[in-house]
């Protein structure tokens, strides 16, 4: 059984994980919006203000231990289309493909925590009814 005291500390490092990346995207917009745009992704201010809330938001909701299990799952889907949209090393040649591909493997290895942070969190039901209280609180009553 996983330590309680260590799934936590995971959850929370892996909402900072994307909770920092969202506020700087909202800080300095133009910067994403260019490399995106370098990567010949259509529109890329709609969808980077739409990652940006994505990220905040998701962060957030993992931090704070809420529908853990369906937030993991959905930065999953968000890790590998920036990971086949934005880290295409095997596109690229010169000076960035080591970073890129450092990237790419990177962002795998955070799929893997979010991974198992899904499979060790309980489903819980996306009701109206008590949306705000915490997976703890609504799976232990």
């Amino acid at each position: 059984m996983a330590s309680s005291l260590s799934v936590t500390i995971g959850r929370i490092l892996l909402g900072l994980y994307f909770l920092i990346p969202g506020l700087m995207k909202i800080a300095e917009p133009a910067n994403m919006i260019a490399y995106m745009q370098g990567h010949d992704i259509a529109f890329a201010p709609q969808l980077m203000w739409f990652a940006a809330i994505v990220n905040v938001v998701g962060g957030l909701l993992l931090i704070s231990g809420r529908h853990v299990k369906l937030v993991a799952y959905g930065f999953v889907v968000y890790i590998l289309v920036v990971n086949f949209l934005l880290h295409d090393f095997w596109n690229m040649e010169g000076p960035d493909v080591p970073h890129e591909t450092q990237n790419f493997i990177k962002n795998l290895g955070i799929l893997a925590g979010l991974l198992v942070l899904a499979g060790s969190s309980a489903a819980r039901s996306l009701s109206p009814h008590e949306w705000w209280r915490s997976d703890k609180a609504i799976l232990t009553k």
